[in-house]
């Protein structure tokens, strides 16, 4: 006969092991995105073309993060983009450049040696 084996206590297991997988907080957004689509509000990134939030010219960049003012789930949004770490976009109204936000999109090409009289 052999001997039973030893049970495993469910209190040692940490708040870690039962946190909701990345999967959930997704499904969250998608929801919430959902809900505001079911409201009749205009969720700037469904009613534009992509291409403006991956835009190049700094001017671009600009242009979105302001369509980005006015968004329902704009909070979720960045929140999400910055638990991805999403590599370069804006998103919830900030600029990721490498999985960081960064303040402006620098334009192409080297700085100035001197300033330029506007």
């Amino acid at each position: 006969m052999t001997p039973p084996l030893p049970s495993v206590p469910t209190d040692k297991f940490t708040k870690a092991d039962q946190a909701d997988p990345p999967e959930v907080s997704l499904m969250q957004q998608l929801s919430s995105l959902d809900e505001a689509d079911a409201l009749g509000r205009t969720i700037p990134c469904r009613a534009f073309d992509p291409e403006v939030f991956f835009a190049e010219t700094p001017a671009d960049v600009e242009y979105a993060k302001s369509l980005c003012g006015t968004c329902p789930v704009k909070e979720s949004c960045l929140a999400g983009a910055l638990e991805r770490r999403e590599p370069w976009g804006v998103w919830g109204g900030e600029l990721f450049v490498q999985g960081v936000v960064v303040a402006r999109k620098r334009p192409r090409g080297r700085p100035r040696k001197t300033e330029v009289m506007a």
